[in-house]
């Protein structure tokens, strides 16, 4: 069975890719989890697509990954404000990855990809938390997330 993958999938590849996969994989698995999409003729320009989407977040190189480090931390604290409880500063749900790279965004950085955000496990707490961004397999930076509540 030819396919189209839509994000990555670790043994086979990352979105874009057109794999060829057994039948009950792909029927069974990749496409009803939204991973892969058959791949026909007009898929061939959803592949156009996805690849241009992806570029944009994409980390070229070693010296590119430093210079977002180097912006990431310029930023000194990004602050993300979030529905709390006044009395005990109890969050209404918690902070996600996209959370993160939306309060990056807002204070000012560089658009990053939430599978590069490493959360310290779950924020449900108002105050700061160390979050770890791995740029690349040698560059990784942290910066102090200030959860804060919404007036």
């Amino acid at each position: 069975m030819k396919l189209i993958l839509t994000a990555d999938v670790s043994g086979l590849g990352g979105p874009g890719d057109i794999v060829e996969v057994k039948d009950g994989y792909g029927r069974n698995f990749l496409v009803p989890r939204g991973l892969a999409i058959l791949a026909t003729r007009g898929a061939e320009k959803q592949v156009a697509t996805i690849r241009r989407s992806q570029e944009g977040r994409r980390i070229r190189d070693l010296d590119h990954a430093k210079e977002i480090k180097s912006s990431l931390e310029g930023l000194g604290a990004v602050r993300h404000r979030v529905r709390a409880s006044q009395d005990s500063g109890k969050l209404f749900g918690s902070v996600t990855t996209a959370d993160v790279v939306t309060a990056v965004k807002a204070a000012g950085g560089p658009l990053l990809d939430k599978r590069a955000i490493q959360l310290p496990g779950h924020i449900k707490k108002t105050g700061r938390h160390p979050v770890n961004i791995r740029l690349h397999p040698e560059v990784t930076v942290a910066i102090n997330l200030e959860v804060a509540p919404a007036e």
